[in-house]
């Protein structure tokens, strides 16, 4: 056995007489049955895709029959959490997945279990009994693996995270990022790495200065390492029941390193023969494990050939039966593509502002808001980077006291790793519904970019998985500039996340709404940025009076800050403030300007604006972020498409130029936009 670093407790010990140690016939036979039947569905891929009927990405499991069969087997419907990559069709088998499951996946069709075709061919799921829809990005999901493992620790369950994956997705740095954190906060999660060494053409000579990958991780405290032969059964069987073992001592998690052999090439569009020769190739094909478990089954007398050839015919005979069954189901409707973009929000009733009261700043309402969801839901939970340090409370000091009111099991610092912030919430939200996350997901918005794969991977969960899966996740962010921070410090985020679809993004620009629109994202469903002007936050002007724990904002609901029947302002954030100024400073000119804010850029109220334009004829669009595909054009070609007839002038825009924010003062100022700016597009927009 290559069982190593630990006993293996309940191991099956091989003997000469029987390979098989202790294993019963009858697993035994499971083990073949399952393992010939995925073999045929490969072949039927095949077949499929030569008669170009679907199935077009196909990655053969060939050569990793051990290790897969045994993660199945290991895997409990309904308890565990299986995050299974794209080559894990034996796996998803194993694990429960039927042959008819497996086909409506591979064509396409709308009854995938996995998404209804939503996802490319080849990535299994079935998120209904914990099968998770995982997406191409190699090696991303090791991130939801530990996240969910959290919860699975926190909530005192007995279930076990699982993330399989080839060895040459561990050159991502998101992987580290999920085994050191997994190791230091000992999480409940088992690392399968299947090796078969290659990364498509790439051998893992050119990944790895070790070979065995599992060595590049010997250093980290409390991961326990165990290497196995991917393609021996019974080795597999015992690799993972040693794993599940020490999952269950809590002191931490596994990485299960299985050698395998890719005996095909990469996948249906790879042609290996262009970098493997006739010998390698035959080297690999001789050691097909599929083979040598039916050699052993017979020479060892647990099944005769006769009853092999038995099961065999019967699975050829299922398979065809699925298979004309699959081939007669609809495919998806084309306009169902428009179904589960966006989660659900809740959506209260507006509660405007008390008229009196204690006033507090933009900074304390986010705080005060978050003491009172956190009070009201015990399953929401707080993590980022230096968020809970005492009293500190982040670099603004805008989570202060949380740790303290709530705990470290809930409120926590994360590492300097803005992939494992991010990645770990969409884990740990998976455990169950009820659980809402909040992310301060870097420390300054312009720091958010090492965090973007699993941004964009996250934007898509909701529609790929047909509304099986919401992130119900807040990542909040400190927008913006105006405080001399310079590169990295100041920098807007805004117009590339609302270029995702599916992503909600609100930018208060008032106390008031900061409370509102954050006590909404903290209770609906989906992912929502929360990006928060840093230069508002201690701001008397953008202060309001003090709200309620009723007081929330819906989604996509702009807000009248200043009426007017000469022309419209539409802004958001910080740029509110030089609006409302400007259009004041114009009324003492004779002119009446309205200004509204936005509060919400995905979705925007493009209702309350278009109202507006019929009204005053004349629109100019504000904001903080560079002008060139800024957020504003996204406004600006909307109302030029919907509210032409209505314009007396052509559309303006006041935003940043398109310049990285300088930390000089004097560039900063030269940078960004102004009351002054504003004032005089306004002028220029009247004297039309």
């Amino acid at each position: 056995m290559l069982v190593a670093e630990g006993s293996v407790g309940t191991a099956a010990k091989k003997t000469e007489a029987s390979p098989f140690g202790n294993v019963s016939h009858e697993t035994v036979k499971q083990w073949f049955k399952i393992t010939h039947l995925g073999r045929l569905i490969e072949d039927k891929a095949y077949i499929y895709i030569r008669g170009a009927k679907g199935w077009s990405y196909h990655a053969p499991f060939a050569g990793h029959d051990g290790i897969q069969l045994a993660i199945g087997q290991t895997f409990r419907a309904n308890k565990d959490f299986l995050f299974p990559y794209y080559r894990d069709l034996l796996t998803c088998l194993s694990a429960g997945m039927s042959v008819d499951e497996i086909l409506l996946n591979g064509l396409s069709k709308d009854g995938d279990v996995a998404g209804g075709g939503r996802h490319m061919s080849n990535h299994f799921a079935k998120p209904e009994i914990g099968i998770q829809n995982v997406s191409s990005c190699t090696g991303n999901h090791t991130l939801h693996a530990a996240g969910v493992a959290r919860a699975i620790k926190y909530y005192g369950s007995d279930a076990v995270a699982i993330s399989s994956q080839g060895e040459a997705s561990t050159s991502e740095g998101y992987v580290y990022e999920a085994l050191n954190g997994a190791s230091r906060e000992k999480l409940p999660v088992i690392f399968v790495i299947q090796n078969n060494g290659f990364g498509i053409s790439v051998p893992v000579t050119q990944q790895s200065a070790n070979t065995r990958i599992s060595d590049n991780y010997a250093g980290l405290k409390n991961l326990k390492i165990i290497n196995v032969d991917g393609t021996d059964f019974v080795d597999c069987h015992n690799g993972m029941t040693a794993a599940i073992e020490h999952i269950k001592t809590g002191e931490g998690p596994v990485l299960l390193h299985a050698q395998c052999v890719r005996i095909g090439a990469h996948s249906n569009s790879d042609r290996h023969t262009l970098y493997r020769t006739d010998e390698e190739i035959a080297a690999a094909e001789a050691r097909d494990p599929l083979a040598k478990l039916r050699a052993e089954i017979i020479a060892t007398g647990i099944m005769t050939e006769a009853e092999v050839e038995a099961v065999e015919a019967a699975n050829a005979q299922d398979l065809q039966e699925a298979a004309a069954r699959v081939e007669a189901a609809p495919d998806p409707a084309p306009e169902s593509v428009e179904d589960f973009v966006w989660a659900d929000a809740w959506t209260p009733e507006e509660t405007e502002t008390p008229a009196e009261g204690d006033k507090w700043k933009l900074r304390e309402a986010i705080n005060e808001t978050l003491h009172a969801e956190f009070t009201r839901n015990p399953d929401t939970f707080l993590w980022g980077q230096d968020v809970a340090s005492k009293e500190k409370g982040g670099v603004f000091n805008v989570t202060k006291g949380m740790e303290t009111a709530f705990g470290p099991e809930r409120v926590f610092n994360g590492p300097i790793a803005e992939d494992y912030i991010v990645g770990t919430a969409n884990g740990m939200v998976r455990y169950k519904d009820d659980i809402r996350v909040v992310i301060e997901a870097a420390q300054f918005a312009d720091y958010i970019w090492p965090a973007m794969e699993q941004i964009v991977e996250m934007s898509h969960e909701y529609w790929r998985t047909r509304g099986q899966f919401a992130p119900n996740i807040t990542l909040r962010l400190s927008s913006g500039g105006y405080i001399g921070g310079g590169l990295y410090h100041s920098q807007n985020t805004e117009a590339i996340f609302g270029h995702l679809p599916g992503v909600r993004v609100v930018v208060p620009a008032f106390a008031d709404d900061a409370a509102g629109l954050l006590r909404t994202c903290l209770r609906s469903e989906g992912m929502t940025f929360f990006l928060e002007p840093k230069f508002l936050y201690n701001q008397g002007f953008a202060s309001t009076v003090r709200c309620d724990e009723n007081h929330a904002i819906p989604f996509g609901k702009g807000r009248v800050r200043r009426e007017g029947t000469d022309a419209t302002i539409v802004s958001w954030g910080t740029t509110v403030h030089w609006s409302i100024r400007a259009a004041n400073k114009m009324a003492k000119e004779g002119y009446e300007v309205e200004v509204i804010d936005l509060r919400t850029v995905r979705p925007w109220d493009q209702e309350l604006v278009a109202e507006s334009v019929r009204k005053t004829g004349r629109l100019l669009v504000v904001h903080e972020d560079h002008i060139t595909n800024g957020f504003g054009a996204e406004i600006v070609a909307w109302t030029a498409q919907n509210v032409f007839e209505w314009l007396d002038a052509p559309i303006a825009r006041v935003a940043a130029k398109d310049i990285p924010i300088g930390f000089s003062k004097i560039l900063e100022r030269a940078t960004l936009p102004y009351e002054a700016h504003v004032h005089a597009a306004l002028e220029d927009l009247l004297k039309y």
